[in-house]
């Protein structure tokens, strides 16, 4: 198990350029499968998740070949179908969270798609019922093995339909797009969700000859084509890597820039960080954080506390949720954070209160910070990663800690995080691997 050491309390420095969004890169690398032709996606991270999924679809048949540094080849024109049923594709499936992604594509263009039951974060319940409620209004059976936790879902003649999403899931949208793309007739879409991840899935499709309107809406139409090519893609800068690095920034009393974020697609990120008092400054397409002293939390116009949530896009991201909960530890005043979507994400302040933090965990899924406005810093202490982003909070929290702190099972990091050691060191980070 790898563990990071730091020393905190250091002011950093400097430019970052954030990687390319994991989220999208799950989405658009499985969407490779719906195609012979070759496909070139630019602005993949070097990421634990992305790289097993490469791997799984590189195990499948697909002909993957680095380019250059985040750029790679796609050629899926002699797919082993039967590998799906073979232990070594269940064992490495069930390890990965985004492996429900392979899916639809598979379904649309094979007429079957299986999958383990998928690995991931231990975050709380994170239910996969709305994808195959989706292939079933499609027109595929779908069975399960609960012995084996063994997905399936087949049909050869897939028909357009009209369907109401019982949630907005990013996942289960995008795998739904993908198994009506090439569907015979019409599907409408309605409560899709409509993250930029999602819109670039959809353009990506239209780029191989797909026919998919309401982009950046709740509302998709697609018409289904019978053969799709290829084309090329490059994804979006990482929006949760660029909310990390502004969170850093204000806990650390640091300046720095954020390269190349595609502030357009940043929804409501910026303005929720202001609201924590964050002097961020749009320069051309960069995001420049001067080093503030002090930072103070906004109110209601009524005085009252301010409460951050999670919510389907343009809401606020859930993901960053965690990142906001660290940055207002140092600040002047009081937020309440709720975690709507998953039960088991805010459970890590406890090491958080153990550093010095003012955090009440009031439920599962809410939690009030009293910020100490920079009166005393946290103490450095060893703790351990539960998940991707509680991990980056965690190392954030250590950054701005006064002495030595220890995280343990940083492969959780590595997971979302492309060399971020590496990174922070250039920006002046004491932070070593162990």
């Amino acid at each position: 198990m790898g563990s990071f050491e730091v020393i905190g309390g250091k002011q950093l420095k400097g430019e970052i350029i954030p990687q390319g969004a994991k989220n999208e890169a799950l989405q658009v690398i499985s969407a490779v499968l719906l195609s012979p032709e070759e496909i070139i996606i630019d602005n993949i991270p070097n990421i634990v998740d992305v790289n097993k999924l490469m791997s799984l679809l590189s195990d499948l048949g697909v002909k993957v070949n680095k380019l250059a540094e985040g750029k790679y080849s796609f050629q899926a024109d002699d797919i082993d179908i039967e590998y799906l049923n073979t232990e070594e594709f269940k064992k490495k499936g069930g390890s990965l969270r985004g492996s429900i992604m392979v899916v639809g594509p598979l379904l649309s263009r094979f007429g079957k798609g299986y999958i383990p039951k998928p690995g991931g974060d231990k975050i709380g319940r994170r239910r996969i019922d709305t994808h195959f409620i989706g292939f079933e209004r499609l027109g595929a059976t779908f069975t399960y093995d609960a012995k084996n936790h063994f997905f399936k879902a087949e049909g050869n003649n897939l028909k357009g339909c009209f369907m109401l999403m019982d949630e907005a899931s990013v996942t289960g949208t995008a795998n739904i797009i993908m198994a009506a793309c090439m569907a015979e007739g019409t599907t409408t879409i309605y409560n899709a969700a409509c993250e930029p991840y999602t819109q670039q899935l959809c353009k990506m499709i239209n780029a191989m000859g797909g026919k998919i309107t309401g982009v950046g809406s709740n509302l998709l139409k697609i018409e289904g084509v019978e053969y799709l090519g290829g084309c090329n893609h490059r994804c979006l800068p990482d929006m949760i890597e660029i909310g990390s690095f502004i969170g850093l920034a204000a806990i650390t009393k640091s300046e720095i820039t954020i390269k190349d974020v595609a502030y357009k697609e940043l929804g409501q990120i910026p303005n929720i960080f202001r609201r924590l008092g964050i002097d961020l400054q749009l320069r051309g397409d960069d995001i420049y954080i001067p080093a503030q002293e002090a930072y103070a939390i906004d109110t209601y116009i009524d005085g009252s506390i301010l409460t951050i949530s999670d919510a389907p896009w343009p809401g606020f991201t859930p993901d960053l949720l965690s990142i906001v909960l660290v940055t207002a530890i140092q600040a002047k005043g009081t937020v309440m954070i709720h975690q709507k979507m998953f039960e088991s994400r805010l459970f890590f302040v406890d090491k958080l209160i153990d550093m010095g933090a003012q955090i009440i965990l009031c439920d599962p899924h809410r939690a009030t910070v009293i910020g100490i406005d920079n009166k005393y810093p946290l103490r450095g202490i060893e703790m351990t990663s539960p998940d991707i982003r509680a991990g980056v909070s965690l190392l954030i929290a250590a950054l701005s800690a006064e002495g030595k702190s220890t995280i343990h099972n940083v492969q959780q990091i590595d997971r979302g995080y492309q060399n971020i050691d590496t990174r922070l060191q250039n920006l002046g980070a004491q932070i070593t691997r162990i």
